[in-house]
């Protein structure tokens, strides 16, 4: 495999305020094009990718760790990615083709058939050594379960534990092509070493089987972490140790799409974190509340929209 990458910042210093370094994939989502569920239209996504794309939309300063191939899905992925201003000089390319994940959008959420064997898209550079120099990382998606990707983002989610803070969205995904007992083992280590933690109730019931939901965030909180539960159009709940928890409900909006939303959310999370607690997740009732309501915002202008890239909510 070759790669390129831009000179780096000088060595052990930050990018600058707000940076994140995201890990993961970035692939091309089929999805149904109009009213015809016969035709599908190719477009970016991935959900590392959409979260860096949604931290950049909302003024950060994200650079994506991903693998990148040579094909005409690869062009539109990159164009994507730098056009929302998404650092891409740690990321890496190769002469492999890029994964592909076929959507069928249905009454309770999203479900996928992936083609992902022999791609790009999961062959990841290894930069651990990279992790400290970053405010946050996020990691999360496909890349964490599917090998080689999986082995470089648990290093690296290992080295952020140790150097600062990482964000994890588990997002489990089910498939033909994954090993169960495999993509579980990865993604509970991975929120393990997290001091945040984003995840619907349906990822929650798959990690932990024989606990409720709430039962799981309020162990992982109870650990120091900052864990918040989406629950759709129900809203979402944040846990922080020892506090009460937090809710507010989803914003009321016309749905045209729920592809990325969830990823709008984590990057509305970690957009507030970044700048209202300067990257303390020990929040107040009032501080969660309020990072919880930007997120929700965050969210909804993805449901009104057929796209997948967030724009900030009108009151922060």
């Amino acid at each position: 495999m070759t790669e390129t990458r831009a000179q780096d910042a000088p060595c052990g210093r930050r990018p600058g305020s707000g940076s994140v370094l995201v890990l993961g994939e970035a692939l091309v989502d089929l999805v149904p094009a109009g009213g015809d569920a016969g035709v599908r239209a190719a477009q970016p996504g991935g959900a590392p990718a959409n979260v860096a794309v949604g931290l950049a939309r909302l003024g950060g300063r994200p650079s994506f760790v991903g693998g990148l191939g040579d094909d005409a899905f690869a062009g539109s992925i990159e164009a994507w990615l730098t056009g929302a201003g998404v650092d891409l000089s740690l990321s890496a390319r190769s002469p492999l083709p890029t994964a592909l994940a076929v959507a069928d959008p249905g009454e309770h959420g999203n479900t996928y058939r992936f083609h992902l064997g022999d791609t790009a898209t999961f062959r990841l550079p290894d930069r651990t050594g990279e992790a400290a120099r970053f405010d946050a990382v996020y990691a999360g998606g496909l890349a964490a379960v599917v090998e080689p990707a999986a082995g470089v983002v648990a290093a690296t989610a290992r080295a952020a534990a140790r150097s600062g803070l990482l964000a994890v969205d588990p997002n489990v995904r089910e498939d033909r092509v994954l090993d169960p007992v495999r993509v579980l083992g990865r993604l509970r280590e991975l929120c393990s070493l997290a001091r945040v933690v984003k995840a619907s109730d349906e990822d929650l019931v798959r990690l932990w089987p024989d606990a409720a939901p709430e039962a799981s965030c309020r162990k992982l909180a109870g650990e120091g972490r900052l864990v918040v539960m989406t629950r759709g159009s129900r809203g979402a709940t944040a846990y922080v140790h020892d506090a009460p928890a937090v809710s507010v409900p989803a914003l009321p909006v016309r749905v045209v799409n729920t592809i990325g939303a969830g990823d709008a959310f984590m990057a509305g999370m970690l957009t507030w974190l970044g700048a209202e607690a300067s990257w303390d997740p020990a929040l107040s009732a009032a501080g969660t509340k309020a990072m919880l309501e930007y997120a929700a915002g965050t969210a909804a202008s993805v449901c009104a929209t057929a796209g997948t890239e967030p724009t900030a909510p009108l009151e922060v």
